[in-house]
């Protein structure tokens, strides 16, 4: 009887103190307050596009955009994108090519402890080639610019959305989510700020 008592009063104990604590949710965003954003800082991350596979027409493709940057004042970011994608389907394949220098500056303006609006300009070289196909070699130049909000999931990671207005006269795809070599388009992104010694916290 005594056992049965001890026991109840364990159990009871038990509930009590797990319906006490606090379950906490996981992290969905983080006070980034500038930090990331400093002169001196580095940005690496990648624009991701579509990566699938068509049952149908047993097609697989995806895009990948790679790039790096460093912080030459507070809020403005210079560095290089690398454009990679490619379709594969029975008999050939498709693939896209191209480095694009750009330019990128947070606006302090509408800015807020987890999230800044920025914009960015980009210009470089782009390729495409189309197997088994008599003149499928294209090459040109690269322009265009971007408007972006960059929402931070933790102090310096954050998660990217961005409009594109990019041109090129080369048979290539030229930013995420796009099909043509011309025009605008919707890209997410993940960037990672890395501090430079000076800014890191003691």
């Amino acid at each position: 009887m005594k056992q049965s008592v001890l026991t109840l009063v364990l159990v009871v104990a038990v509930v009590v103190e797990t319906m006490g604590q606090t379950i906490s949710r996981p992290q969905s965003t983080a006070p980034v307050a500038n930090s990331s954003v400093r002169k001196g800082n580095w940005l690496i991350g990648a624009g991701i596009g579509s990566i699938g596979h068509n049952f149908k027409s047993e097609t697989f493709s995806f895009e990948l955009e790679p790039r790096a940057g460093f912080f030459i004042s507070d809020n403005a970011a210079i560095g290089t994108q690398v454009q990679l994608a490619a379709e594969i389907f029975d008999g050939g394949e498709f693939v896209s090519y191209g480095l694009t220098p750009f330019i990128r500056y947070y606006f302090p303006e509408g800015a807020a402890p987890t999230h800044r609006w920025f914009g960015e300009a980009l210009v470089g070289f782009a390729g495409s080639n189309l197997e088994d196909v008599e003149g499928d070699r294209f090459f040109s130049t690269v322009y265009g610019v971007r408007a972006g909000y960059a929402h931070f999931v933790a102090t310096n990671v954050s998660l990217e959305g961005t409009l594109n207005l990019v041109r090129s006269h080369a048979n290539i795809d030229v930013g995420s989510g796009t099909s043509g070599s011309t025009g605008l388009s919707l890209g997410l992104g993940l960037q990672i700020y890395l501090p430079s010694r000076a800014n890191r916290e003691p």
